[in-house]
């Protein structure tokens, strides 16, 4: 028989034992294994993820060359796609791969730009005279109509030119740059806007479409006029939707009548935060208007944390507590916030935003086999509230899968720098 100090041993052991398991995030994984965490995100899309094509009856194509003539084929999976969104997955798996040293992720993006490359002939040949470029796979490789169809995508060909120098990715980005900044739409100042719904309607979005391309391509060809068409993008985003009574971004702003749009929306801030990221990891430290982009970040993380739920989550309408935690957003907003107090743009006692938000995304959104859930779907701009309230969130949508890698990259950096 066991003697009472050591019952009350065995008993004390076990009842530590049992506090930390109750400690534990409900997802089903410990707190200190946030790698895991980001891979088994990555992992996820590795494991889904098919480029080629499959038609109505379900049969399945390696190549679009081996498509029969009339046959309507549509992408085998989402991954395979030529949008911004996979633009955003490629440049995480890229960032995930550097990080990690594990090939796997940027062999991911490799492959996915090669795919494209190897089949929109076909595609272009067939349908360009018939329908519209969205309606057919790799319609926006070639067309670039608006700055959604190219320039997130072109931001990632340039990281994987890197490391797969092909002629064809600088002949296409060497297109798209001239498409960006002389073919188009632009007010007075400079500023890049889109031609529907309304001619001449800023989307908050597209700075995210365009200044990580812009200071790319600075870098890519050493002419820093696309530093300074970046930098006058965010300040005069910031001029027409940054709405100073609450800290946030409008959606929209529509030129013709120089009014706003009714929606803070989540994921639309987030693309500026992002864009601002891209900008300073490559902006030169002596460019005259470095501090001003640090500002600007500086102005909309500050209150965006004004926002942050008790979870440490953000809403789909930022001002709106009633509408659905959206992931997307607070992977954005996360990774914001731990990167720019990782590189010193914002103070140390902002790295509990991150770290609540990383926290409350391993919480709710990120399942124990890499899943992610609670991703708004694309999003375009209507005036009506109740289009945002009810645009629905899915599983393993590419508008937040990325984002969320890139989150985890960043906190992990974050913890570490803490630690130090």
């Amino acid at each position: 028989m066991l003697s009472r100090h050591l019952r009350k041993l065995v008993f004390f052991q076990l009842l530590c034992v049992a506090v930390f398991l109750l400690a534990q995030p409900k997802t089903g994984y410990a707190q200190d294994c946030d790698i895991d965490i980001v891979r088994r995100v990555a992992d996820y899309v590795l494991d889904t993820a098919a480029f080629g094509f499959i038609d109505k009856e379900g049969n399945i194509y390696s190549k679009a060359s081996d498509i029969p003539e009339g046959v309507e084929a549509a992408f085998q999976t989402t991954y395979g796609a030529w949008h911004y969104t996979n633009g955003v997955v490629n440049m995480a798996m890229l960032h995930l791969a550097a990080f990690t040293g594990d090939k796997r992720y940027a062999q991911y993006a490799k492959d996915h730009v090669a795919f494209g490359f190897a089949n929109y002939a076909v595609f272009q040949q067939r349908f360009k005279h018939d329908r519209p470029h969205h309606q057919f796979p790799f319609g926006q490789l070639w067309t670039m109509e608006e700055l959604d169809d190219f320039g997130a995508m072109s931001a990632s060909i340039l990281e994987v030119y890197k490391l797969q120098p092909e002629e064809a990715y600088r002949d296409y980005v060497m297109r798209g740059i001239k498409r960006l900044s002389e073919g188009q739409a632009r007010l007075a100042d400079g500023t890049l806007v889109r031609t529907f719904p309304v001619d001449k309607t800023l989307w908050a979005d597209d700075l995210y479409m365009s200044v990580p391309f812009l200071a790319r391509m600075a870098e890519f060809t050493g002419n820093p006029r696309y530093f300074d068409d970046a930098v006058n993008q965010v300040l005069n985003f910031d001029k027409y939707l940054w709405n100073p009574y609450n800290g946030l971004y409008y959606h929209c702003y529509y030129s013709p009548t120089g009014q706003n749009g009714v929606a803070h929306w989540g994921r639309s801030n987030g693309w500026i935060v992002l864009a601002q990221l891209h900008l300073l990891d490559r902006l030169p430290e002596d460019h005259p208007n470095r501090a001003a982009i640090i500002r600007n970040l500086q102005k909309e993380l500050i209150g965006l944390a004004r926002h942050q739920n008790q979870d440490g989550l953000w809403h789909q309408l930022l001002d709106k507590p009633d509408s659905y935690v959206e992931t997307s957003a607070t992977a954005m907003f996360v990774q914001g916030f731990a990167k720019a107090v990782n590189e010193g743009w914002l103070g140390k006692n902002y790295a509990s935003v991150a770290l609540k938000g990383w926290e409350g995304m391993k919480e709710h959104f990120i399942k124990p086999d890499g899943q992610v859930s609670d991703i708004c779907v694309g999003t375009g701009i209507k005036d009506d509230l109740q289009f945002y309230y009810t645009r629905p969130a899915r599983p393993n949508e590419k508008h937040g899968v990325g984002s969320v890698i890139d989150a985890g990259i960043e906190v992990i950096k974050l913890k570490r720098m803490l630690a130090d």
